[in-house]
C-alpha cells in the first residue's frame, strides 16, 4: 500500500511523532492507522520510561480559576530545560492538569503517595490515575507520556493544591 503524505499527517496530528517515525510505522502496518497509533503509543511509553530518572528542575507553576471564581488550582509541573517549559505543548499540559485538579480534586499525585489505610479507588484520589476530563479514554499519566514523547524530556507533576470557597 502507498503511504500518502495525508496519512502521515493524520497520524502525526494524533500522536505528535516525527515524520519518519510515522512513515516507517505506517509502512510496517501496511497503512493501518489504528495499529500504527498503538505502536507509536507503546514506543512513547518506552521513551518515557527511559527518561524517568532524569532530573526535572525547570518548569512552571500554572493557575486555573473556574469561571465562577469559587474553585481554583495551582500546579507545579517540572521538565528538564526552560526551553521545553516555554513551549506551547508544555504550557497546554500544565493548564490541562490544573483544570483537572480544580474539576476532580485529587488528594495525591500517584498511587505511591496514597497511604495504605486510604481505601479510596486510585482513579478517584490519585491525579495520575484519573481519567482526563477532556478525553476520558486517557489518564493524566497517558497525557504526560504523550507530552514526553513530543518534547523529548522527562516531565513530572511536583505538587498541586486546590482551593474551594467554604472548604478547608
Amino acid at each position: 500500500m502507498e503511504i500518502t503524505t495525508q496519512l502521515i499527517k493524520e497520524l502525526r496530528e494524533k500522536c505528535g511523532a516525527g515524520v519518519m517515525d510515522c512513515r516507517n510505522v505506517l509502512a510496517s502496518t501496511e497503512g493501518d492507522l489504528d495499529k500504527a497509533l498503538a505502536i507509536l503509543k507503546e514506543k512513547g511509553l518506552v521513551k518515557a520510561q527511559k527518561k524517568a530518572q532524569r532530573v526535572t528542575m525547570q518548569g512552571l507553576v500554572e493557575a486555573y480559576i473556574h469561571t465562577a471564581g469559587r474553585i481554583g488550582a495551582l500546579v507545579e509541573i517540572n521538565c528538564e530545560t526552560d526551553f521545553v517549559a516555554r513551549t506551547d505543548n508544555f504550557k497546554c499540559l500544565a493548564h490541562d492538569i490544573a483544570m483537572q485538579v480544580a474539576a476532580l480534586g485529587p488528594k495525591y499525585i500517584s498511587e505511591e503517595d496514597k497511604p495504605k489505610d486510604d481505601e479510596s479507588a486510585a482513579a478517584e484520589v490519585c491525579l495520575l490515575s484519573q481519567p482526563f476530563i477532556k478525553d476520558p479514554t486517557k489518564s493524566i499519566k497517558d497525557l504526560i507520556v504523550e507530552t514526553i514523547s513530543k518534547t523529548g524530556e522527562n516531565i513530572k507533576v511536583r505538587r498541586f493544591t486546590r482551593f474551594e470557597l467554604g472548604q478547608e
